[in-house]
């Protein structure tokens, strides 16, 4: 009887488990609101990362990589809007809005299965 509770409590997540995982989860989902409130997208994971990086250390990984993404969709960006005056910026600014939504959903689905996940195409400023 005492085995079969063990193994029921072991399969359980417990709040101590759960609490970094979801809120890595809440850091990639929150470039998301960019979309919704102009500059969230770039203020809340900033924010969310130095409030909870002491407390949970786990989310220094995971900001890092958020805050390394979004220097470099600002770059590319930049350098879309360059090119959009030889017309080829133009569906270049499409992709790098689709990735800015695909990427942080991946992001955050893997953070919430304990998995740290680097997004492509980012450019490593912070270590």
């Amino acid at each position: 009887m005492a085995k079969k509770q063990e193994e029921q409590s072991e399969s359980k997540p417990t709040g101590v488990n759960l609490q970094p995982k979801q809120w890595a989860m809440f850091l990639h989902f929150s470039i998301l609101a960019g979309f919704i409130v102009p500059f969230a997208g770039l203020i809340l994971p900033i924010i969310l990362w130095q409030i909870k990086k002491d407390e949970i250390p786990e989310i220094d990984v995971h900001g890092k990589i958020v805050v390394n993404w979004l220097i470099s969709a600002i770059i590319y960006s930049a350098v879309c809007l360059l090119l959009t005056f030889l017309l080829i910026g133009i569906p270049l600014l499409f992709i790098l809005a689709g990735l800015c939504i695909v990427f942080p959903v991946i992001g955050g689905i893997k953070a919430n299965n304990g998995e740290v996940w680097n997004y492509p195409l980012t450019i490593q400023i912070l270590k």
